[in-house]
């Protein structure tokens, strides 16, 4: 199962992240600038996931057994991304890549940098990272391909066969990308909407594990005749997949809302501490500007209450209020109620 198939593609593609990402890392490192080490080791364990994926006998496997292939695609549309984003690849080359330099006439030039600003400032960034592209795109890449002939015809030749696995882990990618906001995106979600994203795609997830669960037939053609040897009972084999479709999506949503709380957390603490230096700063003049409102608050209050105010606290702390509420309607005019008082004024007088 864990044999070393090589896919020239993924393999090559593999590589050039890991050096890519290192080359970023060095340039980093070597002008004094920081990097922190979890977001490497989650780099390298995204492209060993995807490794795993497509040239170890996970792959080979799954073109014949229905449970194994969908090990495989849930590790590429669910696992890989969330460790790739984690290691905030487009941060990297943000701060790793030099500005061009400005040409003859003044003007700034145009580099990989800024090529990928333009991209992530595009409207075409901004259409395909939104929920309406993102979800349904997720939701697609296990209905569509799985309940239609589309399966079949993708697992038919080589290259089929890779678009599909290609297509697992760009749609988990763009799926989780703006939810995480590791990385700059078009689109800035606050927290309790990428929870709410988060959440609106997995009951559609677990309905689909559901449903293969519970087919009586086979979905799709292409592992119906697995090796005779094997001695593999496929509607069984289809049933554990549906299973392993179900229950794969709870630890990959624990990291989200992992990472998501921990933003939120870090977040509430910045703002706090920018408070405080404002404070410092003006000597806390937000304070002062609320207690100035709540002073013109107490300053218009109802000639009702003032009264009321006045028969409660006497200016020698002992007044008789006590002895005269006993007599006053729960819900006197206000004349009746200035005449009242008249009347206790002379009283006392």
């Amino acid at each position: 199962m864990f044999g070393w198939y090589p896919e020239p593609l993924f393999l090559a593609g593999s590589i050039a992240a890991v050096l890519f990402y290192g080359a970023g890392v060095w340039r980093l490192r070597s002008r004094g600038d920081k990097w922190p080490i979890g977001r490497t080791l989650a780099w390298l364990a995204g492209v060993g996931t995807v490794l795993l994926s497509t040239s170890s006998g996970v792959a080979v496997y799954g073109t014949a057994l229905f449970s194994v292939h969908m090990v495989q695609h849930m590790i590429l549309s669910m696992l890989s991304p969330i460790l790739l984003l984690l290691g905030a690849p487009i941060t990297l080359a943000l701060r790793s890549i030099r500005p061009a330099r400005k040409g003859a006439d003044g003007k700034a030039g145009r580099g990989p940098r800024e090529i990928l600003l333009t991209v992530l400032h595009s409207r075409f960034a901004a259409v395909m990272s939104s929920p309406g592209v993102t979800l349904p795109l997720f939701i697609a890449s296990l209905y569509v391909l799985y309940f239609t002939p589309l399966f079949d015809l993708a697992m038919g030749n080589m290259w089929g066969h890779r678009w599909m696995t290609f297509h697992f882990l760009a749609v988990g990618l763009l799926f989780f990308w703006p939810i995480m906001g590791i990385d700059p995106a078009p689109r800035k979600h606050g927290y309790v909407m990428k929870m709410l994203e988060l959440f609106a795609g997995m009951p559609f997830h677990a309905f689909f594990g559901v449903a293969v669960m519970m087919s009586s037939s086979l979905i799709v053609d292409s592992f119906e005749q697995p090796p005779p040897s094997w001695g593999t009972d496929v509607l069984a084999d289809q049933q554990m997949g549906g299973g392993i479709a179900w229950a794969f999506g709870e630890v990959p949503t624990v990291i989200v809302l992992l990472v998501i709380f921990s933003q939120w957390m870090s977040s509430e603490e910045r703002l706090a501490r920018r408070k405080d230096r404002a404070a410092d700063r003006d000597g806390d003049a937000e304070l002062d500007a609320y207690n100035a409102y709540l002073t013109r608050l107490a300053g218009g209050a109802t000639p009702a209450a003032a009264t009321d105010a006045g028969v409660h606290a006497d200016a020698d702390g002992e007044g008789d209020a006590g002895q005269d509420t006993e007599t006053v309607p729960s819900a006197p005019s206000a004349s009746s109620a200035s005449s009242a008082n008249s009347s206790s004024s002379r009283r006392q007088g």
